[in-house]
């Protein structure tokens, strides 16, 4: 697993206003979480948290703040502009060699499936996967094969084993599934029937001529 540098400042706890300018001059604050410390609140670019953010894979981050000693850390969560979808706030949990974490980990779905070839559709339900793990042991992603599936066919949390850590989630748990395509509807005909041609109205005057004849 690949381990990215990031530099930040750190930064004190501030009023909302000030938090904004800093984004607005394209910076984004943050917070490192560690055992038995307290948060430590810093700020760092968007563009130097794009490596983290926008992928699959899990990463290590070497996170420099100030003049501290340099950290080892984690991703623990982050938050996006509800408009923009920019990055406006990160969390970082610290790890020490020797302890297990808590983290999640991108699902990748590898090969071909049978139900796939025969018209099927694929439905993802789970995209991360909850494990604990030394840190040692954290994966890039978790691999989830899907090639022996019909349609049909799904994925539990329980149909699978890895070696080095625990799968946190409920066994229950769908991850995948590959379901047939649904059905194309057919378009309802309005056909007249012969209730609906008695109904229509009768037109004013089609008579006239043999109503006028009398007398």
């Amino acid at each position: 697993m690949a381990n990215l540098n990031i530099i930040s400042e750190e930064r004190e706890i501030s009023t909302k206003g000030a938090v904004n300018s800093l984004r607005r001059e394209g910076k984004v604050p943050g917070v490192l979480y560690s055992k038995g410390a307290e948060p430590v609140n810093f700020t760092t670019t968007e563009i130097a948290l794009r490596p983290v953010v926008y992928t699959k894979e899990m990463h290590l981050i070497n996170l420099k703040i100030s003049d501290k000693e340099e950290i080892t850390c984690i991703l623990k969560d982050i938050q996006f502009h509800p408009v923009t979808d920019k990055i406006v706030h990160v969390d970082f949990q610290a790890i020490t060699a020797g302890q297990k974490i808590e983290i999640q980990v991108p699902v990748s779905l590898i090969g071909q499936s049978v139900g796939i070839k025969e018209g099927g559709q694929i439905q993802q339900h789970l995209h991360k996967l909850d494990l604990e793990c030394l840190p040692k042991d954290i994966p890039d992603h978790l691999d989830v094969d899907i090639t022996e599936l019909n349609i049909g066919d799904s994925v539990h949390i329980r149909d699978l084993s890895f070696d080095n850590f625990t799968l946190l989630n409920s066994e229950d748990t769908l991850i995948v599934a590959i379901v047939a395509p649904k059905a194309e509807e057919e378009p309802e005909t309005d056909e007249l029937t012969d209730d609906s041609e008695a109904a229509q109205p009768e037109v004013i005057g089609e008579n006239k001529d043999d109503e006028g004849s009398e007398g």
